[in-house]
């Protein structure tokens, strides 16, 4: 990639360098849960662990498995949180960081109770499910699962998102008028575009968009609202346009709810497993203290398949692109806007392919670039 043409030596060696001392942070964080994971799942420790805290409550049934499940949860929360704040602590160097660490603090409490709300009753009904049938639990589990993964992707603007920012309308002016017209020329109508207020956590730039239906939103943060070119925000716009355009979100509930189906299957196979369940130290996948193997199981799946969602999700993105320039035809902005993205968050624009294939969710910067070029010559 032609990267030279773009960005300083300095300001390319300055993203790498932010991405050599936060990566292996990130990774090793990665590491260690699945590492804790299949320790816990794969010996007689995680049984143990599970039985050990439902005594603690009672000892009955929902209390093995409301226990046992906190006590995961807990566990790699606290594993994960010094690989968390050390990556905190480098991109606070890297001046990207504007929260403090009381702020930091109450946004993991908040991701933690979140957590518990959702996986305490889920463990619930996936053990009322065992309890019923050893061997076919997965079933009627895989279509709850389904199910649930819907029902997430309507309510996370309404329900998960106002916990950690606030949103408001963007204000008459310009801009509004601008992205507002942008909008009926892509046969988009939206009723708003919402900013957050992500500049109490961050100087990084960003937009997205969210929710089904009734509960669709294009959001941007407010930081790309107050230091972006009036053009680049209509660009950052256009982006977010294509995916509402293409259904990308609707697709991508989809198409998630059956993963999720097709995940709880697998996991129905895997946990009939007699070799795994004698690793565990349990009878069968009704024993609440198979809960560590299950979670294990779980954790490896979204291992395995995490490089196939971040491969899609690379595709998606890049279709987000193309459409945005077929709607402004405008690729030098689009360019301008690229570089500004990836200076103001202090991107490695041309990072390993490795890690790119392996875990990015976007195609990098200088790929952006160079496709926007390419579509700029194929044009009259």
């Amino acid at each position: 990639m032609d990267s030279d043409r773009d960005f300083t030596p300095e300001q390319l060696a300055r993203g790498r360098a932010l991405r050599r001392a936060q990566v292996p942070w990130v990774l090793g964080g990665r590491a260690a849960g699945l590492a804790l994971s299949l320790l816990l799942g794969l010996t007689p420790a995680g049984a143990h662990l599970v039985g050990g805290a439902g005594r603690l409550f009672g000892g009955s049934w929902a209390a093995e498995v409301l226990a046992g499940a906190t006590a995961l949860v807990l566990l790699g929360q606290l594993l994960g949180l010094p690989f968390a704040a050390r990556v905190r602590s480098v991109r606070s160097g890297y001046g990207l960081v504007t929260q403090g660490w009381g702020g930091w603090a109450v946004d993991l409490l908040r991701g933690l109770a979140l957590t518990l709300a959702l996986a305490l009753p889920a463990a619930l009904g996936l053990y009322a499910l065992t309890g019923w049938s050893a061997d076919r639990w997965w079933l009627p589990a895989a279509g709850a699962a389904a199910l649930l993964t819907v029902a997430l992707s309507f309510l996370f603007p309404l329900v998960v998102e106002p916990l950690f920012n606030r949103f408001s309308p963007m204000p008459d002016g310009e801009l509004r008028s601008a992205l507002v017209a942008l909008a009926e020329r892509d046969g988009v109508p939206i009723r708003d575009v919402l900013v957050a207020d992500a500049s109490r956590r961050t100087t990084a730039l960003n937009a997205y968009v969210s929710g089904l239906g009734a509960t669709r939103r294009v959001v941007a943060y407010d930081t790309l609202i107050s230091t972006a070119e009036p053009r680049e925000v209509e660009l950052v716009v256009a982006h977010e346009l294509g995916h509402v355009k293409h259904r990308d979100v609707a697709v991508g509930t989809v198409l998630g709810a059956l993963g999720a189906a097709v995940a709880v299957g697998l996991l129905g196979l895997l946990m009939s497993l007699r070799p795994l369940l004698d690793a565990a130290g349990v009878p069968d996948a009704a024993d609440p203290r198979s809960l560590p193997l299950l979670a294990a199981c779980a954790a490896g799946l979204g291992a395995l398949a995490g490089p196939v969602q971040s491969a899609a999700s690379r595709r998606i993105e890049a279709r987000a692109d193309r459409h945005a320039l077929e709607l402004t035809g405008d690729p030098e902005q689009f360019i301008a806007m690229q570089r500004r993205l990836a200076l103001t968050n202090i991107a490695d624009v041309d990072p390993p392919r490795v890690l790119e294939l392996l875990f990015a969710s976007h195609p990098s910067t200088a790929r952006r670039i160079a496709a926007a070029r390419t579509w700029a010559a194929a044009r009259p």
